[in-house]
């Protein structure tokens, strides 16, 4: 293919950049194949109007990402995949459009460098079949304590833990925490991963009155009175679904309660390294009695699996591996190794960075499409929690739905104390194209116009 040339060149980055990210994205899209050649380095300058040199850097860049393979007196050819490395189309149908997803990285240069960080679990691949400590090992740890310290917790190294994912996590503390018949408190709308857990261990959920500031300090109290909880759970920022966050004044009013009543806190903080400045967590207020849980799914991949876990003691770090061996055995090695690297690397930051931008992009999509409509929405937030116009169901605008890349979820699904109202939570990230996006939400926006609706 020696006619090449890039469709379009992002003209916010060096032009040897762009040029590298358009050969890196076309191999992604299948424009470019293994063993195709590249034109001419004076051929392809003299079509996009540049200097010769500048495309010499491009091609050496696209060499340094391990795209292109140079030849003396041959040319510039796009690298041969091994044997399995092309992208599977089944991965891509398999995505689950119902879970609160971050947006795809699509940045090429972002992407270059993810895939830089299994060249680390490659080279290390038959040590990281091997089975490994159930909270990871002191380098993987390390990494963990200096992403936690962004989100200004500092606690010692025997309390911190990687652990497999939040879900898993959460599961291995109400191991530790509960018996069946036990309650545990949470917000009155919350995470559905959270009802299926206390389901599972026969565990009973009450619901905590929220306003729009979060848990109301003085219903918290009278919920601890009257059914003796085990643990409060929370989800203080970004909350899935509502998108509030509870402000810094109001946890600490929380924590007074809970460290009165010396209640342990189940602090969720899915969501915690998403927007550029939130409030401190909980778990710093109320060191001795939080399970801090830094899930890696929203800020990082959810493919990952893993958490970054803030036990109250050293004691209770030690009850927590215990329940990961017995429920999981460890989190995944190989995960772990390409978190540890894309931490120690900048990765994993500017994947961080990426998602926030992007988050904000599309609730600005939102705000476009849904002008007029009833949602409550964060800047940074994967999703927004819509109130339905007096006369239109859930259940309609769910079935309208159907078949769209746009995830929907009634508000049964989160709700544990009254009645579900009318409200959805529409997610607005995963692999769907921001015009695809778009696209759909105007649709949602017609179907909640009544006349429209009606029709």
């Amino acid at each position: 293919m020696t006619d090449w040339a890039p469709a379009q060149i992002d003209g916010t980055k060096p032009r040897y950049i762009a040029i590298a990210d358009a050969i890196a994205h076309d191999i992604d899209l299948g424009r470019l194949s293994g063993g195709d050649r590249l034109p001419p380095q004076r051929r392809l300058a003299a079509r996009l109007g540049i200097d010769f040199t500048t495309v010499s850097r491009a091609y050496a860049e696209a060499q340094a990402r391990g795209l292109v393979d140079s030849h003396v007196g041959r040319g510039t050819f796009v690298a041969a995949r091994p044997a399995g490395a092309e992208r599977d189309p089944a991965r891509r149908q398999a995505e689950d459009l119902s879970m609160n997803m971050p947006p795809d990285p699509t940045d090429p240069e972002l992407a270059a460098r993810m895939k830089a960080g299994l060249e680390y679990v490659g080279a290390n691949l038959v040590d990281l079949l091997r089975y490994q400590p159930p909270s990871g090992t002191d380098r993987d740890r390390a990494a963990a304590a200096g992403w936690l310290a962004m989100r200004g917790l500092t606690p010692p190294g025997d309390r911190i833990a990687v652990t497999p994912g939040a879900h898993a996590t959460m599961a291995a503390i109400l191991s530790i925490l509960t018996r069946p018949g036990d309650t545990i408190l949470c917000e009155a709308i919350t995470y559905p991963g959270l009802r299926n857990i206390a389901a599972r261990f026969g565990v009973t959920l009450v619901g905590v009155a929220m306003d729009d500031r979060g848990v109301l300090p003085g219903a918290l109290a009278e919920a601890i009175a009257r059914h003796d909880p085990r643990a409060l759970y929370l989800n203080p920022t970004l909350q899935n679904p509502t998108t509030l966050t509870i402000p810094e004044d109001r946890r600490l009013d929380l924590a007074a309660v809970l460290r009165q009543a010396g209640l342990p806190l189940i602090e969720d903080d899915a969501y915690g390294f998403i927007p550029a400045r939130a409030p401190a967590p909980l778990a710093q207020a109320l060191p001795e009695l939080t399970w801090h849980i830094g899930g890696l799914a929203k800020c990082l991949g959810a493919g990952l699996r893993l958490a970054f876990t803030v036990a109250p003691s050293s004691r209770c770090a030690l009850r927590l591996a215990q329940a990961i061996r017995a429920l999981a055995v460890m989190p995944s090695p190989l995960s772990m190794a390409l978190t540890t690297q894309w931490i120690e690397d900048g990765t994993a930051e500017a994947i961080r960075r990426f998602i926030r931008a992007e988050s904000a992009a599309r609730q600005a999509l939102a705000r476009e499409a849904l002008e007029g409509a009833d949602f409550r929405a964060a800047e940074t937030a994967f999703n927004i929690w819509l109130t339905l116009p007096e006369g239109i169901g859930r259940a309609d605008i769910v079935a309208r739905m159907a078949g769209r890349q746009l995830g929907v979820m009634p508000a049964d699904a989160f709700t544990v104390a009254g009645t579900p109202g009318e409200r959805l939570r529409i997610c607005l990230g995963g692999s769907v194209p921001r015009e695809t996006l778009r696209e759909n939400l105007f649709f949602l926006g017609n179907a909640l116009t009544p006349n429209v609706y009606m029709g």
